[in-house]
């Protein structure tokens, strides 16, 4: 199954290291971040989850759940997070789903038999509370994600959701944006009152419309 930006994330029931989940009911009207693992007790994803619990303050000021997808089983599940708690110090907070049958990897495409027939990528998923995929990023099985530049994503998707802007390269949250082309210069005034900056006819830039 190839998933696009746009189309509605699959719903799935699975059971996890906190109980049976349906995906869609367990968002909720929340943002949410499926992100798999290449198999448990691995060295990168050790460090992953470590930092996700460390975070999850992070994502859940911002309205974000957390949930991870692993092949294994609930048990190497539970022995894992013994590991990771003592490695990263920290403790695991977040659901992590134990996708033995590889349903969950199959509705995402997780699967890449030219990488591994066996293994998943390291995939994410942002998922707005539409339930429809706002962004797909994959990484190589060698390669950590970086969950400083997820946090970041998710705080241009959700601006971009509620205001006519876009963000440009490098973004952080409070810094200026650029006005949609579809503004026409004389409706900014009214809907960007902190004002502007007219660059070239399509690039406009106006202060962060929700500071």
């Amino acid at each position: 199954m190839s998933l696009r930006l746009g189309d509605t994330a699959p719903d799935f029931t699975a059971e996890t290291t906190e109980g049976t989940i349906n995906f869609h009911e367990w968002l909720g009207d929340s943002w949410g971040m499926l992100f798999s693992h290449p198999a448990d007790y691995t060295p990168v994803c050790t460090t992953e989850l470590g930092r996700t619990a460390k975070m999850k303050d992070d994502f859940a000021k911002k309205n974000v759940k957390v949930l991870a997808v692993s092949v294994d089983d609930l048990e190497s599940h539970k022995g894992w997070i013994n590991d990771i708690n003592e490695t990263q110090g920290c403790t695991v907070n977040f659901p992590i789903i134990a996708d033995e049958d590889k349903k969950v990897a199959g509705l995402y495409d997780m699967i890449h038999p030219n990488a591994d027939n066996n293994l998943t990528v390291r995939s994410v998923f942002i998922i707005g509370p539409d339930k429809k995929i706002k962004l797909m990023l994959t990484y190589p099985a060698s390669t950590g994600r970086n969950f400083n530049e997820l946090l970041r994503v998710i705080d241009s998707l959700q601006l971009t959701a509620n205001y006519s802007v876009a963000t440009p390269a490098d973004w952080k949250d409070g810094e200026d944006v650029v006005i949609a082309p579809a503004i026409a210069d004389e409706d900014i005034p009214e809907k960007f009152p902190k004002g502007h900056k007219k660059i070239k006819p399509y690039l406009r830039t106006t202060p962060q419309p929700n500071r």
